[in-house]
């Protein structure tokens, strides 16, 4: 929760991030919120339950950290900035004692059940006791925290419902009280750690060590001690894990991520390169710009780590009907116990008692809890099937969602050039263009003649040998094969040679209005034919549109740079129903918003930092995590860790999933309170029915928001 309270004169404003210890629940934040209601220069705050973080914005002139500390300590919790050392528990073993007391409590219960249907009252009487006993130190030290601060919390109820069973001769059922809401509170953390647990295994994907160069040595150094100014080593085919700009060694970058440019870019001293970008072929030494905590795989952590903190609708719907509904139900309660006697002379422990079954119901635990434990379980269930979903309110979003654009480059495609067809000319065959491209080509490191060279490899060719091979910048490459002159290049080079003709002219023209790039291969002083190489489609983006269909996404549109020539053919290819192409980030941003109009609610694709204001207008951006620029990722709502497409669909059946989760949450706790509240006033409930009611709908809400933790 966010609240702002009116800053009236401040000097110095500041923000801390603090982590918390003891933060479990949105009880315990409920206990923060009074604590800071009178704190001086205090600004806003948020608290995020999943990462124990609560996020502080104050007049650093009023107020310092050290009393923000104090006022969560006050709260009974413990609070240490997020960059400092963690503060030691005064009980390191506080976690297993309380384990130890709840088995205590439980066996003790079970034994006074097993007993009570025997003749021995008094040994059931005496191990019901020892239950409370076991089970009541925790939560009367909670509603201590909550009545010192005007609250009354579930604790608090909880703790007056068992105190009045006792008063009232129920030993049993003041044990099951106890008992079973220990158990509730049990699960309801448990929850959180599987979510927790999920999110720290993430971290995993963050490269620990990069190479730094020193002192003419090299030395394996993590990313985390890697400064600006200091020169890392990024090998053939590596990840590069900071911003930099090359100090040596020549390479093709892939960086289709943040510029959209399908082809890599070569790379040499002097030019910039960029975090989650990939290296081609060639070693690098790059000069680090930027500090590791800007990179794109931390900025992913931070992004879901706060993802609790924005909560959902249906939350807030829940939290502001509960406001009303347990003064309600409590106002009932003292009604019921004291009109009834004072005024129609009935038995006071008879309407005591009922108005201590509606005390019990009057506690919206598994109301409040019903949207924030789906939610979070439906976040840790994505985030281990590398889908990061930023909050509750974009997990809602996602379930409405109507129409899907997708950026073309490094979304649909793979960004990585590749051999799609050869033609040849007069008597020349497939096999010789490819061996004399190969021949030339097999020397070089740019992604075009890579591409060239493989497709060669994989279709089993054999390339003759070259000599006096050079090469012609932004043009191509040249040199002698069993002594004849061969040029592989494109149509500049061709016309610089004078080899160009009506032929080789309409074959150009034929590659380039399917959306491919020309390689024209001449030998012997004329054209023999022309490779045309492209973007490949990924190998799920078929599966990915036809799966989107049958999951009741009725548009699925696709938005690029490229050219209409280019949209055309994979448009075609992938079935999609719509292409707009040629179109700059402004554009983009214009589309997203007729497509809205059109169909409704739109999913945004995408990847690179051109995509990142489309991803900002859509209803929900979703861009492509392992390789996507720290624009899209910072303006996306959902991120795909593995870049896998497939995880779309997945995504949006999971929304609708939890959104279904919730609903028959709320539905569980609504029916079971209505019916008991009645039950409750006619005096048909029991204490015990009541706690199993109240209780045991926790553990149903709970139970039933873990499922989405195995979604497929």
């Amino acid at each position: 929760m966010t609240v702002t309270p009116a800053c009236t004169a401040c000097e110095v404003h500041a923000e801390s991030t603090f982590t918390v210890e003891g933060m479990d629940c949105h009880e315990e934040v409920a206990l923060i919120e009074r604590r800071f209601k009178h704190l001086p220069g205090l600004e806003a705050y948020s608290a995020d339950v999943m990462a124990r973080r609560l996020h502080v914005t104050y007049d650093a002139a009023r107020l310092s950290t050290g009393a923000i500390t104090a006022a969560v300590a006050d709260a009974g919790m413990r609070a240490w900035l997020e960059h400092e050392e963690p503060v030691v528990s005064a009980n390191p073993r506080a976690a297993r004692v309380r384990a130890l007391l709840l088995a205590g409590a439980a066996l003790s219960f079970a034994g006074g059940l097993v007993l009570s249907f025997t003749a021995w009252t008094l040994p059931s009487t005496v191990l019901y006791a020892i239950a409370l006993l076991l089970g009541l130190p925790e939560p009367v030290r909670k509603a201590r925290q909550a009545l010192a601060v005007g609250l009354l919390d579930i604790n608090v109820l909880m703790v007056v419902a068992a105190i009045g069973a006792v008063v009232l001769g129920e030993w049993s059922e003041a044990a099951a009280v106890v008992f079973l809401f220990a158990v509730a509170q049990a699960l309801e953390v448990r929850t959180l750690e599987r979510a927790r647990f999920a999110v720290r295994a993430l971290m995993e994907l963050v490269p620990s060590q990069v190479v730094v160069r020193r002192g003419g040595g090299e030395e394996a150094t993590a990313v985390d001690a890697v400064r600006p100014g200091d020169v890392i080593l990024i090998r053939p085919g590596d990840k590069i894990p900071l911003d930099g700009a090359v100090v040596a060694g020549v390479s093709a970058v892939n960086q289709a991520p943040v510029t959209g440019e399908s082809i890599p870019v070569d790379k040499a001293a002097g030019d910039e390169v960029f975090a989650g970008t990939i290296n081609g072929r060639g070693a690098l030494d790059v000069r680090v710009t930027r500090h590791r905590r800007d990179s794109t795989l931390s900025r992913i952590i931070h992004l879901v780590e706060r993802a609790q903190a924005q909560r959902a609708p249906s939350q807030a719907f829940v939290e502001r009907f509960a406001r009303v509904y347990t003064p309600a139900v409590l106002g009932l309660s003292l009604a019921i116990a004291f009109v009834p006697p004072l005024v129609a002379g009935g038995e006071w422990s008879t309407w005591i008692y009922r108005a201590l079954v509606l005390l019990v119901v009057s506690c919206p635990c598994a109301l409040v809890i019903s949207t924030p434990v789906s939610v979070v379980a439906a976040l840790a269930g994505a985030a281990r099937h590398g889908v990061l979903i930023k909050g509750g309110a974009h997990l809602e979003r996602a379930a409405g969602i109507r129409c899907v654009a997708f950026d073309k480059t490094g979304t649909l495609t793979r960004g990585v050039p590749d051999v799609v067809g050869i033609q040849p000319f007069g008597t020349a065959s497939v096999e010789q263009v490819l061996a004399a491209a190969t021949a030339v080509e097999r020397r070089s490191e740019h992604p075009i003649a890579r591409a060239i060279v493989d497709y060669a490899a994989r279709t089993g060719g054999v390339p003759a040998a070259a000599t006096d091979v050079r090469t012609v910048p932004g043009r191509g490459a040249e040199g002698s094969v069993d002594g004849a002159p061969v040029v592989v290049g494109n149509r500049h080079l061709f016309a610089e040679r004078g080899l160009l003709t009506a032929e080789v002219e309409a074959a150009i023209a034929r590659v380039a209005d399917a959306g491919r790039t020309p390689v024209i291969v001449a030998s012997a002083g004329r054209a023999v034919g022309v490779i045309a190489v492209a973007d490949r489609a990924r190998q799920t983006s078929r599966d990915t549109v036809d799966l989107l269909r049958q999951h009741g996404i009725e548009h699925v549109v696709m938005l690029t740079g490229d050219s209409q020539a280019t949209a055309r053919a994979l448009a075609s290819e992938l079935g999609v129903d719509h292409y707009r192409a040629e179109l700059m980030p402004e554009h983009k941003v214009a589309a997203i918003e007729e497509l809205r109009r059109t169909y409704g609610a739109v999913a945004m694709v995408g990847d690179g930092v051109n995509d990142a204001p489309a991803l900002a207008r859509a209803d929900v951006g979703i861009a492509m995590g392992a390789v996507g620029s720290d624009a899209a990722l910072e303006t996306a709502d959902i991120a795909l860790m593995s870049d896998d497409l497939l995880k779309i669909p997945y995504a949006l059946r999971l929304s609708r999933a939890t959104l279904r989760n919730i609903q028959s949450n709320l539905a569980i706790s609504l029916v079971l309170k209505a019916a008991f509240v009645v039950a409750a006033v006619a005096g048909f409930a029991t204490l015990w029915m009541a706690v199993l009611a109240d209780t045991g709908a926790s553990v149903i809400v709970i139970a039933n928001a873990l499922r989405l933790l195995r979604a497929e």
